[in-house]
């Protein structure tokens, strides 16, 4: 991945899964903005637990949430996903990831740049993954180097790198010196969460990284929970199942994905960075 993306993208992953049967698959709550260019056919995805319609795009772009989502598939599915960090939801996509917070939409829905609207069509038409991987580096690049919106500022980034790493709301907000309150509304502002709610899913992301390669008490120690039971619980109300039915049902296409944070809507994962 050229360097210039590295701050505003968490991971570019080219998908080529064959799941054996049609069915979905978990998305699980992601502290990055979730951008899927599939190439088959578009991408459906609805949220697990609602009764809401299905939404189908060429490119499914999905803000922060609280929530699993469901992704439907024929059986196999391919193309390139990509982990938007804060901080790259405003340079690449021109506006604040909270615009985006709890939402399935796709990129002719937002008024991103026309560029990144017409990357779908230009990745159909290319014959292989370098190429595919390539092109999108490049609009990526040129994106970022226009600096569509400003970063967020440093106060709240800093607060929200205190929060992923476990630290108290309270403490996070003496930190950069707000009160909580105003942090609150600042971090909602940004990212469309509460400050607790965006720590419960860095928790739940820093879990998941580490399910089916230690065993569950050791998961929950190293992720800040207070026991094992306080994290099947979390997992259940933000995964919308037990990390042991994640592991049996998802695990076996996430195995070899690379530890880089934030992996949004994990396909078996053959990033190219």
């Amino acid at each position: 991945m050229p360097p210039a993306l590295r701050p505003h993208v968490v991971a570019r992953t080219p998908y080529d899964v064959d799941f054996g049967a049609p069915g979905t698959h978990r998305g699980l709550p992601s502290t990055t903005i979730t951008l899927v260019l599939p190439l088959d056919d578009p991408l459906r995805v609805s949220w697990a637990r609602s009764a809401g319609s299905l939404h189908a795009a060429w490119a499914s772009l999905s803000g922060l949430h609280t929530e699993p989502a469901a992704i439907h598939h024929d059986g196999s599915q391919r193309g390139i996903q990509l982990a938007l960090s804060l901080d790259g939801a405003r340079m690449l996509l021109g506006r604040p990831a909270a615009d985006l917070s709890g939402a399935l939409t796709d990129l002719d829905e937002t008024g991103v740049p026309t560029e990144l609207r017409q990357l779908p069509e230009r990745l159909h038409d290319l014959p292989s993954w370098p190429a595919r991987v390539a092109l999108v580096d490049r609009t990526l690049a040129r994106l970022a180097a226009r600096a569509g919106d400003p970063a967020p500022r440093a106060e709240v980034a800093h607060a929200l790198a205190l929060l992923t790493r476990g630290a108290r709301v309270e403490e996070a907000a003496a930190e950069v010196g707000y009160s909580r309150r105003r942090l609150g509304s600042l971090v909602r502002a940004e990212c469309g969460l509460t400050p607790k709610a965006y720590q419960r899913i860095a928790r739940l992301e820093a879990a998941r990284r580490l399910l089916g390669r230690r065993p569950l008490a050791e998961v929950a120690a190293a992720c800040g929970y207070a026991d094992q039971a306080h994290l099947a619980r979390e997992w259940s109300a933000l995964a919308g199942c037990a990390p042991t039915t994640w592991l049996r049902e998802e695990f076996p296409f996430v195995q070899d994905r690379d530890e880089t944070p934030g992996a949004g809507w994990d396909h078996d994962n053959r990033d190219s960075n």
